[in-house]
């Protein structure tokens, strides 16, 4: 039986009833997977059953009404019931609406987990009704259909002063690269996929093409939600006009490219993206990254942390020279914790320099370098011009390599203040990470000041979070201390509104783990200690690590005891 785990509940019991040979229902779902269709669509294709064979006997095993579905005038269906996403997706239609009920139209009444989300989002009881899966999709393609007629609709939709303008180079010659993308209705549905991004403040907008099907996805509070589904015929010119604003090649599709746009809303308010482009097996997948210039601006107690780890940041970061590394990995918040810091330092008298890769915040009064490996402006070049050019504070983007960090670690020890990255799981791991890259114990022991790891963890939505009960032994398994559980905190858990889009979640917290180079840590270092002997000594001199920090919120109430456990689950 261990054969049927991947297989749908359908394809399980066309094989325990002998309909299909358990290798035959294997192969039709690996080629579906491949493919990606349904188990049904497969099914058919393979010419093991016809859609009519696979309607009798889902009806007749499953006990549910069978129904003509071509018998239906799709006109009259309801409309607006169920996201198109999940129609397209799990191919299913809503038939009618009666009181409380919904009554579904399906080749396969085993996706509970699709009735369960139209359930749920609707607060009606789904009723299935079974249907032919050819004359099923001859249904969907004109929920499809009408997809398209949306888009044209939005021709006419009025987006005020929207443009697009490149952040680099004048924005003469955009229109005439591809007039007939810019012509294109696409333009518009663009505009508004941008919009709605920006207003649910996603992160980052995937464009993502297969080949049965086109989806739009959004990265809201670290994840992925899809969102729309255009037709498919729009992939190759929702590409171009992309490519066309952010200055790349539109003939190029055999290689990534990147690049940057501005969307410019309003007279005062411009958004910066960055975009990039990766050939895929059915077109060009396109990220783009939303940098919004008011995370720079974050006041250090927005970002979350505790009065003890504030209070020992403050004082490092002041200091006149030595090195802060914050690490973690990609996406966990490091750029805005390294801006928030050189906002703090941003007066007259200091002169800030940066190398990134690229620049994703422009910063007034802060010199910034877009790091060019290909025209030669290494990390190492940058920095060896900002050192022939007084620089107070430096940031380095990332500690890549040897040439690097060697570079940094001596302005560091030269009267700097350097700030940098590496993508390592916890803070004494770091230091062993720069061991590795052959920087000496004693360069790193006199010059590392702080090492600063973190995470973000979503914030419980303040309109729908509940308070929950979990068992004490939950508790301490997770880290909690038989003290800590004394009654005077409740925690709370996540539940779902219209505020928070049903995730019960909205925005997020940083979680941290400080640890600061004190003489007992040089020593270690100096004897070469492991990251376990450094991580030891540094929970002794007082470290919070990134679990209890999660604790810490959890006890706050800001988090849930499962966002904390899930993302410092090392």
């Amino acid at each position: 039986m261990e054969a049927l785990a991947g297989i749908s509940g359908l394809g399980r019991a066309l094989v325990q009833n002998n309909v299909l040979q358990q290798q035959d229902a294997d192969a039709i779902l690996k080629q579906s997977q491949v493919s990606h269709i349904s188990f049904v669509e497969q099914l058919i294709i393979s010419k093991k059953m016809t859609a009519e064979e696979i309607a009798i006997f889902a009806s007749s095993t499953f006990g549910y009404p069978l129904l003509d579905i071509a018998a239906i005038d799709t006109e009259q269906l309801p409309k607006g019931l169920i996201d198109e996403t999940l129609i397209f997706s799990r191919r299913l239609v809503p038939l009618l609406k009666r009181g409380n009920k919904l009554y579904i139209g399906t080749s396969d009444p085993t996706q509970t987990a699709a009735y369960h989300a139209i359930t749920f989002k609707t607060d009606m009881a789904v009723e299935i009704v079974i249907v032919e899966d050819d004359k099923l999709t001859l249904v969907i393609n004109k929920f499809k259909n009408n997809s398209t007629a949306v888009i044209q609709a939005l021709e006419s939709e009025d987006f005020g002063d929207l443009e697009f303008a490149d952040p680099d180079t004048p924005q003469e010659n955009t229109s005439n690269q591809s007039s007939e993308v810019d012509d294109a209705p696409v333009v518009k549905f663009i505009h508004k996929v941008l919009l709605d991004a920006i207003n649910s403040g996603a992160s980052d907008i995937h464009f993502e093409p297969y080949e049965k099907f086109y989806r739009i996805r959004y990265r809201v509070d670290g994840i992925l939600k899809e969102i729309s589904q255009p037709p498919l015929i729009l992939k190759e010119k929702m590409a171009s006009r992309i490519k066309v604003v952010s200055r790349l090649d539109i003939s190029e599709k055999r290689v990534p490219q990147d690049g940057r746009m501005k969307l410019v809303i309003s007279k005062t308010r411009a958004i910066d993206f960055r975009v990039s482009t990766l050939p895929t097996l059915f077109g060009e997948k396109i990220v783009m990254r939303i940098l919004d210039s008011s995370a720079a601006s974050l006041n250090i107690e927005q970002l979350g942390f505790e009065p003890e780890q504030k209070k020992l940041l403050l004082s490092l970061i002041e200091r006149p020279y030595g090195m802060v590394l914050v690490t973690g990995p990609t996406g966990s918040g490091k750029t805005v914790s390294l801006y928030t810091c050189l906002n703090i330092l941003n007066k007259p008298d200091i002169n800030i320099a940066t190398a990134e890769d690229p620049v994703e915040i422009n910063l007034p009064g802060i010199n910034q370098v877009n790091v060019n490996e290909r025209a030669g402006l290494t990390f190492p070049a940058a920095l060896k011009a900002f050192l022939r050019q007084d620089p107070d504070v430096i940031m380095v983007g990332e500690i890549r390599d040897f040439e690097t960090a060697d570079i940094s670690i001596k302005a560091a020890q030269t009267g700097h203040m350097v700030f940098s990255t590496l993508h390592t799981n916890n803070a004494p791991a770091t230091l062993t990470r720069l061991l590795n890259m052959g920087v000496a114990p004693f360069n790193v022991a006199s010059s590392v000041l702080l090492i600063m790891a973190q995470r973000l963890a979503r914030r419980l939505c303040k309109a729908c979070k509940k308070p929950v009960d979990i068992p004490e032994d939950v508790l301490l398994r997770a880290g909690f201390v038989k003290e800590e559980l004394d009654g005077s905190w409740q925690p709370y858990g996540p539940v779902g509104c219209e505020e928070c889009r049903n995730s019960g979640y909205r925005g997020r917290v940083g979680l941290y783990e400080l640890m600061p180079i004190t003489e007992a840590m040089t020593r270690l270092i100096m004897q070469n200690g492991t990251a376990v002997d450094i991580r030891d000594l540094a929970i002794k001199e007082g470290m919070v690590d990134l679990r209890h920090s999660g604790l810490l919120k959890v006890k706050a109430g800001l988090t849930s005891l499962v966002e904390v456990e899930a993302i410092t689950n090392e």
